[in-house]
């Protein structure tokens, strides 16, 4: 690999880990695209350090404040959930939220890798979901606040989490269309999606920690600038989104899928030619 291709795509990993596009399915398609050889998994874990970077720089202050009300209300409450403040319940639900992707990753992670990292189930996950994300957008009621989510709402938005191990699914996509089919507002739905995604991307992290040790003098330097271009795009991309769904529908991105959908299957089609 060369700096170049580090800078792309770790470009492509900051603009669609947090737009509902499909990181995986990108990573998988620009190499492609290009004819590079897979940069596997390891890079890319590598390059989802950059956007959990990303997701702690903005999302910083929602942290800390969950932490220090979590821990004032563990003190003075114990167990009874009926006492936690908001706050609080927000942290206990995300963690709630994230063990059906940490539960799949940790069993199917090395069967993922080896299975379907491939154009055609990229082009018919990137079709598929945005379907799905379609109906939720325009059908969904959009009127609950991120403080109403409870535990069903939790689990079932993270099992969208567990979904999106498939490349084309979307982690935020999929986070995101469960957040609207349980009738969250938009940006309330963006919000959790994002949250949620930052044990997900510690988790990732902590599974590929030795293949990363293990990168050679190079490969570290290309995952580095990797690393730190998707974290700058990822920020960016984070504050574009939130931005975007106050006052802006889904359609434009599952769009975009549809057009992305139709490139892979071509992509799949010149390859086995």
């Amino acid at each position: 690999m060369d700096l170049v291709r580090a800078v792309v795509l770790g470009i492509v990993q900051g603009l669609t880990e947090f737009l509902p596009v499909s990181s995986s399915g990108h990573l998988i398609l620009i190499p492609a695209l290009f004819g590079w050889d897979d940069q596997g998994l390891a890079f890319d874990v590598g390059l989802h350090g950059g956007t959990l970077l990303a997701l702690l720089a903005y999302f910083w202050r929602d942290w800390y404040v969950m932490f220090r009300t979590g821990l004032a209300d563990l003190a003075r409450h114990g167990a009874r959930v009926s006492n936690w403040r908001t706050d609080t319940r927000l942290l206990w639900l995300l963690a709630l939220g994230s063990l059906p992707a940490g539960v799949v990753g940790f069993l199917f992670n090395d069967w993922i890798e080896a299975h379907v990292r491939q154009p055609w189930l990229v082009a018919i996950m990137l079709a598929l979901m945005g379907t799905v994300m379609l109906l939720a957008d325009r059908l969904a009621a959009n009127r609950r606040p991120i403080a109403t989510v409870g535990m069903t709402d939790a689990l079932i938005i993270g099992v969208g989490q567990a979904l999106a191990l498939v490349p084309g699914v979307s982690r935020s996509g999929a986070t995101v269309t469960a957040g609207l089919a349980r009738g969250l507002r938009r940006e309330d739905a963006v919000r959790f999606a994002f949250l949620l995604g930052t044990p997900a991307f510690v988790g990732a992290l902590l599974l590929k920690s030795a293949d990363l040790a293990a990168l050679s003098g190079t490969e570290a330097r290309d995952m580095l600038v990797g690393f730190a271009t998707s974290a700058i795009v990822g920020f960016a991309a984070i504050h574009f989104l939130l931005r975007w769904v106050r006052t802006r529908s889904l359609l434009v991105f599952v769009l975009y899928r549809y057009a992305v959908a139709i490139l892979a299957l071509a992509i799949g089609a010149y390859r086995i030619a």
